[in-house]
């Protein structure tokens, strides 16, 4: 009775993994959210904002600061904006490309910044 067992369940198993992978071996068919992602905002926006929102914003990054923390400017002033290194993706930015910046208001006692996640070069 055990071998009968021990057979039932492996086959049971063999069929069902075989089902698993064969649905990540289909192709994407699309899809996904649609709606609104963030907000495209002014500096002068973003820092009176609540921390955690996501943001876009567009303008020049002007200056760096140190190692990953940059200055931001757009009409209305400028902010801190932070850019770990695999945000870059390969593109190279000066201070007269304008730029799209998306990521999240970072805020704390005495200081707004924006956790950039995605940086995008516009053309003028």
């Amino acid at each position: 009775m055990k071998k009968v067992t021990t057979l039932l369940l492996i086959a049971s198993l063999a069929t069902s993994g075989a089902a698993l992978a064969k649905s990540y071996d289909m192709p994407y068919q699309g899809g996904g959210f649609s709606g609104p992602a963030s907000q495209t905002v002014t500096v002068s926006q973003a820092q009176r904002m609540a921390d955690d929102i996501r943001v876009t914003l567009k303008g020049y990054i002007v200056q760096q600061l140190d190692h990953k923390d940059y200055l931001f400017k757009d009409e209305t002033g400028t902010i801190q904006i932070e850019i770990k290194n695999h945000i870059w993706n390969g593109v190279t930015i000066t201070p007269e490309d304008l730029v799209e910046i998306s990521g999240e208001i970072d805020k704390d006692w005495t200081s707004v910044e924006i956790e950039v996640k995605q940086i995008r070069k516009l053309s003028q």
